[in-house]
């Protein structure tokens, strides 16, 4: 069914059990989530003219985004726009910004992108985000399908660029070995990395005398972990992890850094910025003005605006407001860390509406950035909020 610049392809196939076991032994093992469907047997083929500008887009903002991190770094005032837990402030300041380009080896960017082909950025996630197995295994696999071509079948490639410079000897996140999504996304970046590497449970790790250890007691000099940074400042051993960090005896990947990059503040910094004509030259500027919405540290706006917290995640403590400034929906499956952290306040998008075997969903459009790399698709289907109840459908390109 045709919608704008966006077709949906294909009808579901009656059994679906088979092809959920096969996408299964290719690693994608969270097709199906407590007997319900978060991945559609459909695909979203784009136009190739927005995905050209949609990969132009992304390039632009990762180099803008780039340089206002480094305009942010050492800045306390700015940490704290940021909503940077203080904690965390010597760590920044003494550990070495990466090369340009490179404050995170593995983010995504979420995107509106309407059915006129307009493209909104709506975030960045830049330290530990999720939909990798989805994007680079379920995607290529539902593209060749479909006839489509598949930008992510770079990411497995990019993947092992990035981690052989950062060469970590662990990989960890929360619940390991039963938290299907977690664990199966560090064991297809583990195996896309083409190292030795083993996996961890975060909670078995502990700090001793600065050194950061597993239940073994064995020393982790270098580590990728699905482990949001800012979770630091509320962890009980997270001054002690911070510490290893900052005294180096322990290197994360992807680098501490990388939070400036996920705070949503540095987007509200962005703007401000573009607004006063300081930091960014014209092209900038005009890419700015094309791409970013609207967004300030303060609810400035009389209506059709987003709350959300600087260091929210999966749709949690996002709130829509309407055009006379009422509340018209808020978020209330994911954790709401608006208590802990800042919010910002942005204008408001339009997303892509699709005719899914689901209904009428919403598409939320993600770009990988590995390596420095934009490089593949994430399409997520939901309501007007995208949280943890949305579907996974794959993307391509006609």
């Amino acid at each position: 069914m045709t919608a704008g610049v966006f077709e949906v392809l294909g009808h579901p196939q009656q059994d679906r059990a088979s092809r959920v076991k096969q996408l299964h032994e290719l690693g994608f093992t969270w097709a199906d989530l407590e007997e319900e469907a978060y991945w559609i047997d459909q695909t979203v083929a784009m136009s190739r003219e927005t995905y050209a500008e949609l990969e132009l887009a992304s390039s632009q903002l990762w180099s803008i985004l780039d340089k206002a991190a480094r305009y942010v770094h050492r800045n306390h005032d700015l940490y704290r726009l940021l909503g940077v837990p203080q904690i965390l402030w010597s760590m920044l300041d003494e550990c070495p910004l990466p090369e340009s380009g490179f404050i995170s080896r593995y983010a995504r960017f979420d995107f509106a992108v309407a059915n006129d082909g307009s493209i909104k950025l709506l975030e960045l996630n830049a330290d530990t985000p999720t939909g990798y197995v989805e994007a680079s295994i379920a995607t290529p696999w539902m593209c060749e399908q479909a006839g489509l071509s598949s930008p992510n079948e770079r990411m497995k490639e990019l993947v092992a660029a990035a981690w052989s410079e950062e060469r970590p000897d662990t990989a960890a996140c929360v619940a390991y070995g039963t938290h299907l999504e977690d664990s199966g996304t560090i064991e297809a970046l583990v195996r896309h990395s083409n190292l030795e590497i083993r996996c961890v449970d975060c909670l078995d790790l502990w700090v001793d005398k600065g050194t950061l250890k597993d239940k073994d007691g064995r020393a982790i000099q270098r580590m990728f972990a699905l482990y949001p940074k800012e979770w630091m400042a509320v962890d009980d051993g997270g001054e002690a992890l911070a510490y290893a960090i900052e005294t180096g005896r322990l290197a994360l990947f992807n680098p501490p850094h990388s939070i400036l990059l996920q705070s949503k503040g540095l987007v509200a910094a962005v703007w401000g910025l573009h607004e006063l004509g300081l930091l960014f030259d014209e092209e900038e500027r005009e890419a700015i003005a094309k791409y970013i919405l609207p967004t300030y540290n303060k609810p400035v706006f009389a209506g059709n605006f987003v709350s959300k917290s600087m260091f929210g995640r999966e749709g949690g403590s996002v709130r829509l407001f309407g055009a006379d400034g009422e509340l018209e929906m808020e978020d209330r499956d994911g954790f709401d860390s608006s208590v802990m952290f800042p919010c910002v306040y942005q204008k408001r998008a339009e997303l892509a509406k699709i005719h899914t075997s689901e209904g009428e969903l919403h598409l939320l459009t993600g770009m990988f950035v590995i390596n420095g790399t934009p490089c593949g698709l994430l399409g997520r289907a939901g309501g007007l909020i995208t949280g943890n109840t949305s579907h996974f459908i794959a993307m391509g390109v006609r």
